[in-house]
């Protein structure tokens, strides 16, 4: 089972060349960063999770440029968007960001997806909150084409645009791998229908339970997809020992923890006790 970290870059935090070096300094897999372009001042959708907006959330740097210059300080590292969010996003323009760094990286990034929450921040992009959810399968599948021939065409509903030529193509083959964040069950299904993996908030094992893993599994080979293919990344878990030995157990690939937006004196000691955890788990 791989460990990794997500974090929320900011101007006061520790920054992306040095935390990226230190996580793999102790053996760690992999460095994510989310995505929110701004927090609309007239917020009143939900926060999905709890503990509430923080500051870092509008403070957030942008996850290609902060995940660019981690790799670029790393040589094994695999750097992620723990998750991008493709309905705010044009597609063509994301395709080549993605491609770029990908090659870049030498084949270390993590393309995490999801559809957002936020309303607001959703509808002052241009992106009708209801239909969001086709159009990022939508723009997905565009990019998929776009990576993956030499003058690939895509005609949806949302999505529309002729034979192009669009270089570089990833470095990774066909593409890097499209982690779908979200919930069972509605991610779990976008996860089966354009994904290469799920990432379920670590509260999916209290609220859920395990049972989870078989509906989730059961669901990918109805749709003729091998479960072996979907692997999961659980995000968000906390530093327990017998809660990972638990997730190995159960088959997850990968668990991810959170890190605060802090300086390195903060966040040096949460990686060493996470690399303990880690020896001691065996990872």
């Amino acid at each position: 089972m791989k460990i990794g970290a997500v974090m929320f870059f900011t101007m006061e935090s520790m920054q992306p060349g040095p935390l990226g070096q230190a996580l793999e300094a102790r053996g760690f897999e992999s460095l994510w960063v989310p995505e929110h372009t701004h927090i609309p001042s007239s917020l009143s959708s939900a926060y999905p999770a709890s503990g509430g907006l923080v500051r870092a959330y509008y403070e957030l740097m942008d996850p290609f440029l902060a995940l660019n210059t981690a790799a670029n300080a790393t040589t094994r590292l695999r750097v992620g968007t723990g998750i991008a969010l493709v309905i705010q996003r044009d597609p063509i323009v994301t395709a080549k960001m993605v491609s770029t760094i990908d090659q870049l990286s030498g084949g270390r990034f993590l393309f995490g997806v999801g559809n957002g929450w936020n309303r607001e921040e959703v509808e002052n992009h241009g992106t009708a909150f209801e239909s969001r959810h086709k159009l990022a399968r939508e723009r997905i599948e565009a990019m998929k084409a776009i990576w993956t021939a030499d003058e690939p065409e895509y005609h949806g509903e949302f999505v529309d645009f002729d034979r192009m030529k669009q270089w570089p193509k990833p470095f990774q083959k066909p593409h890097p791998p499209i982690i779908v964040g979200g919930a069972f069950p509605y991610a779990a299904r976008r996860a089966v229908r354009y994904g290469d993996g799920w990432i379920p908030r670590d509260d999916w094992l209290d609220r859920d339970g395990i049972e989870i893993l078989d509906k989730f599994r059961a669901m990918a080979r109805e749709a003729g997809r091998d479960p072996a293919g979907l692997p999961i990344t659980t995000f968000r878990v906390p530093p327990d020992l017998d809660r990972l030995k638990r997730y190995r157990e159960l088959g997850i690939d990968r668990v991810v923890f959170s890190l605060p937006a802090e300086k390195e004196d903060k966040l040096l000691p949460i990686l060493d006790q996470w690399a303990d955890l880690q020896v001691r788990l065996g990872a």
